[in-house]
């Protein structure tokens, strides 16, 4: 079958019911035969239906349905505690009919009472979601049923009204980590609203990256972030570090070269009420690192004051001032570069990024060096520990390349870089994350100058 005939997967299911002769009962009776074993239990099945006698069921007539093994006609299939039941006139047995039709059926199910089984294993149970779109990775083995299997997803899932397919690697042919995609299901419509963290975010899904499958590592790092810090975002997208960092009231520089990750950047700023702390960019990774340095030196004693809310102050007896005080800091705790592809050859930009600026940190103030977090794609792990080391070991060479200087794994309490993996993303390579605080010889050292 390579078109959805909905009408096949209608089935009609012969079985037993316990009639309840008072209504009353319904409760008790329910009780008894889930001790005795003999109430069905099926996955979307109600136990208690109405009568299939319509005069009854106008008169709010129930029944109890019984698990197949139970006849009407066959006393030695019935515990004691039905039997009972039976003699005390409180349940007759009647034989009952369900029609169980194509919305009966999952997702699941309905694949896989079409794809060959053969074809089935490793079938795709799960899709990306961005709004009202389903993002699909089809394997060549499914390319026949692609239109059909689209179709099953847009009637098993309300939410979605879109299904597209993607036929190239994202960033083929665009520096902007989009892709090629075909649409199998509903609209060409690919302007989207996501909401993730208690933000809004509005794009265009074919001109922006968005990975719902990394949300619960956007939460690990905004978890990072303490209130009243200072982060860099070098390749922000649409904002899912940014805006919930500015949420939580963390000062943000967040850059993207991509003109339309900027755009639905700006609005997200907006419509999130963090424009106070977040202030996007749009240019070039390199070149931002450099100058996001001085913007935030710049701006640094910038003070934001916010009302205190109302409700907290009206409940305390000391409720403390009505406002709120935040003052931008001078230097960068943290620095986000997500750009698995290519992040870390981006880390040569922090040579010398704080030359000439050492009292700006420890011994002569408080602050410490940023953490710098690089993502970026090695082979994937599957849980093997020696595939994990020798993976973390490559990645410490590229980025001792990419810095010109040698840093180590960390091992416990020894060592450089700590690496995280974040997700597989193909069935040989997995995403992670190498953090590391910025080296005072890279930091301090020998690159472009402040003025």
């Amino acid at each position: 079958m390579l078109q959805l005939d909905r009408a096949l997967f209608a089935k009609r299911v012969h079985l037993t019911a316990a009639r309840v002769l008072q209504k009353t009962q319904i409760g008790p009776l329910r009780v008894d035969l889930e001790k005795s074993r003999e109430l069905l239990h099926e996955d979307r099945i109600g136990p208690v239906q109405l009568d299939p006698d319509v005069k009854r069921a106008g008169q709010g007539g129930k029944c109890l349905l019984l698990r197949p093994e139970i006849a009407v006609d066959d006393a030695s299939t019935w515990s004691s505690a039905l039997k009972a039941r039976i003699e005390a006139e409180d349940i007759n047995l009647i034989p009952y009919e369900m029609l169980l039709d194509y919305d009966h059926w999952t997702y699941a199910e309905v694949l896989a009472a079409i794809i060959p089984e053969d074809s089935f294993e490793g079938f795709p149970t799960g899709f990306a979601i961005a709004g009202h779109v389903a993002h699909l990775n089809l394997r060549s083995d499914y390319l026949p049923y692609k239109h059909l299997i689209a179709a099953v997803i847009v009637d098993k899932n309300p939410q979605i009204r879109t299904v597209i397919n993607k036929i190239d690697d994202v960033g083929v042919g665009s520096p902007f980590r989009t892709f090629k995609y075909e649409v199998l299901a509903g609209s060409a419509d690919l302007n989207v609203e996501v909401h993730s963290q208690d933000c809004v975010y509005r794009f265009d899904y074919s001109k922006v990256y968005w990975n719902t499958r990394l949300q619960t590592e956007h939460q690990r790092m905004v978890g990072l972030f303490q209130t009243g810090e200072a982060v860099c975002d070098v390749m922000a997208g649409v904002g899912p570090f940014a805006v919930p960092a500015g949420k939580k009231r963390v000062f943000v520089l967040a850059n993207d070269l991509n003109p339309e990750c900027y755009a639905s950047l700006r609005d997200g700023i907006q419509s999130n009420k963090v424009k106070a702390f977040v202030r996007p960019y749009n240019e070039d990774g390199r070149a931002f690192i450099r100058h996001a340095v001085d913007d935030l030196l710049t701006a640094s004693g910038r003070i934001v004051i916010l009302p205190t809310k109302a409700k907290y102050r009206k409940h305390t007896a000391d409720p403390g001032p009505p406002w709120l005080e935040f003052r931008a800091p001078p230097t960068f705790s943290h620095f986000i570069m997500n750009l698995p592809a290519s992040a870390i050859s981006f880390l040569d930009a922090f040579k010398g990024v704080y030359g000439g600026r050492q009292h700006l940190f420890q011994p002569f103030t408080a602050a410490k060096l940023p953490m710098i977090h690089v993502y970026c794609f090695s082979r994937r792990v599957d849980g093997d520990a020696a595939i994990l080391a020798a993976a973390t070991r490559e990645i410490c060479q590229e980025i001792s390349s990419a810095m010109g200087i040698a840093v180590t794994p960390e091992v416990g309490d020894v060592g450089d870089v700590a690496i995280r993996e974040v997700r597989d993303v193909a069935p040989r390579k997995s995403m992670f994350c190498a953090s590391f605080r910025l080296p005072p010889e890279v930091a301090f050292g020998a690159g472009t100058q402040p003025a």
